[in-house]
């Protein structure tokens, strides 16, 4: 984590497949519960619970009470730094795929 940014970094939020998968739920449905997103796990509520604070502090996940319950939802934005990140070197890979293909039709 940065000192001068209290955010976390979203390449470190995601670096965890925990954390991938709890994305992926919540991609899924509007909004879960910490129960039902537990249940996908073989941990406890608490190390889910943390897992949803990383990707809390990273923008990723919001959540609101309701009663005593906290529900979860998917904030996709901070991905898309990932995506164009990815993209660049999506045409790096697409160029190079290209000549491959040109250099084999030679033979």
């Amino acid at each position: 984590m940065n000192k001068n940014n209290q955010e976390r970094d979203v390449y470190t939020a995601i670096a965890d497949p925990t954390r991938r998968k709890l994305l992926r739920l919540l991609a899924d449905a509007e909004e879960l519960p910490l129960h039902e997103l537990t249940a996908s796990f073989q941990m406890g509520r608490t190390a889910v619970s943390k897992h949803l604070a990383i990707l809390k502090e990273a923008g990723l996940v919001a959540d609101r009470k309701v009663g005593r319950e906290t529900r979860y939802r998917l904030n996709a934005a901070p991905l898309k730094e990932i995506k164009d990140w990815v993209s660049f070197y999506e045409k790096f890979w697409n160029e190079r795929v290209a000549i491959l293909k040109h250099l084999l039709s030679e033979e």
